[in-house]
Order: C-alpha cells, then sequence, then structure tokens
C-alpha cells in the first residue's frame, strides 16, 4: 500500500477517515503525504491541527501554479515537492491542489489533472505513503486519478445512496484494472446495522475492511473546526490501518 486515495458520497465523512487514516499512520512509522483534492470543502487543515492550508498548487488568482521546475520532473521524491506548498507536523505532510473560491472561476479539470500528473511522478520510497481525499461522488475516476493508486477506499455510511455509490466505484475501479476495493463503513451506531451494511455490500461483490462507529466527540469537534484528536473513533480506523499494511500488494 503506497498510493491510497478515499471516496464516497457527499457526507459520508470521506475527510474524516482520510484525516484519521493519514494521522494513523504518521503514528505508526510512516511519512504521509496527505493530498487535498477535494475543491470544495475547505476544512481538511483544520481536522490535522494546522493552523492554515499550504499555499495551494492551482490558485487562480496568482496564475502560474504547478510549473516549478521540481514538477517538471519525471519522477518526483517527497522531498522535492517545493516547501511553500506543504504544511508539515513531523512525518505528516498536507499538500492542497485547489479550491473553487469565486464565481465563473471554471470546472476544477485543471486541478484534477494535477493531481493525476502529480501522483503519477511520485517515487515513494519504503515507510511513504500518499493518502488523497477525493471529492464526493465519481468523477475523480472520469478524470483517471486512480490509474496511479493502488488501494481504493470507499467510505460507506448507512444510507442507500452511499451503497449504490460505493457499487459504483467497485464498477469503476474494476474497468481500469483496480482491485484493491475496500469499503470503510462509518458513522455505524450498532452491531446490527454493521452486519445490515456489511451484507449489503457483499451481495454486491464489495469487501469491507473495517468499520468506523459512530463518535458523537468527532461531529463536535468537526463543528467547532477543531483537530482531531483521540476518539473511539482514530482507534477504529488504527486497526483498519494494520489490516491494510498486512495485506499483500
Amino acid at each position: 500500500m503506497k498510493k491510497v486515495c478515499v471516496c464516497g458520497k457527499g457526507g459520508s465523512g470521506k475527510s474524516v477517515v482520510s484525516a484519521l487514516l493519514a494521522r494513523v499512520l504518521a503514528e505508526e512509522g510512516y511519512t504521509v503525504l496527505a493530498v487535498d483534492s477535494d475543491e470544495s470543502n475547505p476544512g481538511l487543515y483544520l481536522m490535522f491541527g494546522f493552523d492554515s492550508a499550504p499555499m495551494p498548487l492551482v490558485d487562480v488568482r496568482r496564475g502560474g501554479a504547478y510549473i516549478m521546475r521540481e514538477f517538471e520532473q519525471e519522477r518526483l521524491a517527497l522531498e522535492d515537492i517545493p516547501s511553500e506548498y506543504l504544511v508539515e507536523d513531523g512525518g505528516l505532510k498536507l499538500l492542497t491542489v485547489g479550491k473553487i473560491t469565486e464565481a465563473l472561476q471554471g470546472c476544477a479539470c485543471t486541478m484534477g489533472a494535477i493531481v493525476k500528473d502529480l501522483l503519477g511522478k511520485l517515487a515513494l520510497k519504503d515507510k511513504e505513503i500518499v493518502v488523497v481525499d477525493t471529492e464526493a461522488g465519481v468523477e475523480h475516476f472520469g478524470r483517471g486519478l486512480e490509474k496511479n493508486i493502488d488501494t481504493v477506499l470507499v467510505v460507506v455510511e448507512p444510507s442507500f445512496e452511499s451503497i449504490a455509490l460505493a457499487e459504483r466505484v467497485k464498477d469503476l475501479a474494476s474497468a481500469i484494472g483496480q482491485n484493491q476495493v475496500w469499503a470503510v463503513l462509518n458513522k455505524i451506531a450498532s452491531d446490527g446495522m454493521e452486519e445490515s451494511v456489511r451484507e449489503k455490500l457483499g451481495k454486491r461483490y464489495i469487501k469491507t475492511i473495517g468499520s468506523v462507529h459512530h463518535d458523537p466527540l468527532i461531529s463536535e469537534v468537526c463543528f467547532q473546526g477543531k483537530a482531531l484528536g483521540e476518539s473511539q473513533a482514530k482507534e477504529d480506523v488504527r486497526r483498519i490501518v494494520r489490516l491494510l499494511l498486512a495485506k499483500p500488494e
């Protein structure tokens, strides 16, 4: 597991899962590049406890983004990424691709193309992992982002829409030869609910790697725009991380 994308229905909690996943991996001794590729959600940096987001790779007000000579290399190591595009905390680095901030700014296609290019160029060393928080839905599959990913995690909350989207993710991933697709159940309130969601996913041939149980602390922290600290949800993600790391490539 080197390059992981986290996707799902809007509101399923994919940004929370992405942030917890990256933080736990860093605590487990990995150097983690968390890539915020969601052009609408502004708060991922707050979940990590950073005071501000890094300078984005794409900013229509600046122009000339993503043309520094470092990005022109055929292969890019984590240490080659210019520091102004990162905020860091120990082994955790956060990079933001860009946000839609103005009316008539245009679509996010340029941002998607840059994420795909960046992921294709990144050459990771042992104990280095990239975690990509994607935008809601499946448009990133249309842009081909997952061609440069080795593991797809789809966050599934207990709803028909979320389960249906997970099935769509599985089908789209299979179409490009990506078979490392795992469902992460989120906002699970009871054992019965977990069993029911797992059963529905199983009938759609979607493998489940683990569950993150409903945690009121997470809801409160997200409402306040604060860092995700210790919680039951984090421990649930820690168990998922250890299962993922044990999977063969």
